[in-house]
């Protein structure tokens, strides 16, 4: 087997792979012959059909299998050990021959993207804007209700409502809504009726009192096989076939209620060791409310970064390379829509490969706790667009252990990380142009 490289110009090669006879032929030999022992053919025994009966019936199909192979493993190793920075994955310039010859040599070309080479440069002479944004009164009411709510606590009650935990005895239910012999039976279990996607099965629950039972649907109530495996203290994967009725007889009813503004709260929400004044209490709050505008401003200051970066960069791409590939691996991707989306993939690759270049250069790595940090912030971040800022973080580390076990998910996120710390790189060398705007302003940005 022989395997060469030319370049066409610096963004796009070819390599061509030539395979000889000898390379393939005992291994289809093999296989052949592993075929005979299996096959069973009408007027033969098994195992006992002639192998030039199996080579006409087998042959070239075997044959195609074996240089696929031998194709796809010499051509990975050789892009590695040439140091081939390539974008994409190798294609070829035409498809398997399926008209084979046996006892022929074959000569397969792929077409590959080159890595283009730049060096980014950040320095002072690069100036990236960064917007201060000046909170106003909406702000403030909102950061307030946010602590109260966090502050809050769950009072017992007579009567559940939407906002209420109840607790009881959780029964799984056969067709006839009798409890299943040896099924699911828990006598502390606790549900968040908040959580309860399915308005009808929350308001199976809804003016209920300690006492009674409710019949519900657990698929329809909690759709989400990790709510549904926490509420029966089982494995995720464990509860896929869990469904149909289940009864819960409530023993106990607590409903969340916000904290009230006094000043056990105000020393509460920023851990003063003396009496919080009302007007000390605002003072934190303005200060709390720049901080995390800080935030806004720090997103809006990675975008502006990243499109400096490239549009500083002067990168060029293999597109026509890139546009085939595309194709290829997006099957359900059309030219139409390839044409309206590829500015922006372009993009997306070009501050991808900065990125990892300045990463490399500078020693920037994402850590495990770098990563379920992430994952533990993103899921905090949906909890609180439900108004949960009630749950704990042993729950949302449950739920952050969850979403990591997803590989593209775990990928997303890392990647994420990572240009959170580059970005961050860049502003520590660059010049910062400072610019104070209001709210109203700041959103006319991104319009």
């Amino acid at each position: 087997m022989n395997i060469t490289h030319e370049n066409i110009d610096e963004l796009n090669a070819v390599v061509k792979v030539q395979i000889e006879k000898a390379d393939y032929e005992k291994k289809v030999e093999d296989v052949l012959k592993t075929q005979r022992r299996k096959a069973q053919i009408k007027g033969f025994r098994p195992g006992m059909a002639p192998i030039g009966l199996i080579k006409k019936l087998y042959g070239k199909a075997v044959l195609f299998d074996e240089l696929n192979k031998l194709v796809s493993e010499n051509l990975s190793k050789y892009i590695t050990e040439e140091k081939l920075d390539i974008l994409g994955d190798p294609l070829p310039q035409e498809t398997m021959l399926e008209d084979l010859e046996e006892n022929s040599d074959f000569t397969f070309s792929f077409d590959l993207g080159l890595s283009p080479q730049f060096e980014p440069s950040f320095t002072k002479k690069n100036k990236i804007p960064y917007y201060i944004i000046t909170p106003d009164e909406k702000m403030k009411e909102g950061f307030i209700e946010n602590h109260r709510r966090k502050h809050g606590e769950f009072v017992k009650n007579d009567t559940a409502s939407d906002k209420s935990m109840v607790k009881g005895i959780l029964a799984e239910l056969n067709d006839a809504m009798e409890p299943v012999e040896d099924g699911i039976y828990i006598d502390d279990a606790s549900i968040l009726l908040s959580v309860i996607a399915d308005e009808n099965e929350k308001n199976l629950f809804i003016g209920k009192s300690a006492g009674d039972e409710v019949i519900f649907n657990i698929r329809a109530a909690l759709p989400n096989d990790t709510e549904i495996a926490s509420l029966l203290r089982m494995k995720k994967d464990d509860v896929r076939d869990v469904k149909g009725n289940f009864s819960f007889t409530i023993a106990e009813i607590n409903t969340f209620e916000p904290a009230k503004l006094d000043a056990e709260f105000f020393g509460k929400v920023f851990m003063s060791e003396t009496e919080m004044t009302e007007s000390d209490f605002y003072k934190k709050i303005d200060e709390e409310i720049a901080q995390s505008l800080s935030k806004e401003s720090d997103h809006r200051f990675r975008i502006d970064a990243i499109e400096h970066a490239v549009e500083k960069s002067g990168i060029e791409l293999p597109e026509e390379f890139l546009k085939r590939w595309l194709l290829n691996v997006n099957k359900e991707l059309t030219a139409d829509q390839l044409d309206k989306e590829f500015d922006g993939f372009k993009k997306d690759m070009k501050w991808q490969l900065i990125r990892n270049k300045v990463a490399r250069a500078n020693e920037i790595k994402v850590s495990e706790v770098d990563l379920m940090g992430e994952a533990m912030a993103v899921t905090r971040a949906q909890f609180m667009q439900y108004g949960l800022y009630y749950v704990t973080d042993e729950q949302i580390s449950g739920y952050a252990v969850e979403i990591l076990k997803k590989e593209d998910e775990a990928r997303r996120l890392a990647d994420r990380v990572l240009d959170t710390k580059v970005v961050d790189w860049i502003k520590e060398n660059v010049k910062v142009d400072e610019k104070k705007v209001s709210s109203e302003e700041f959103n006319k940005l991104y319009e």
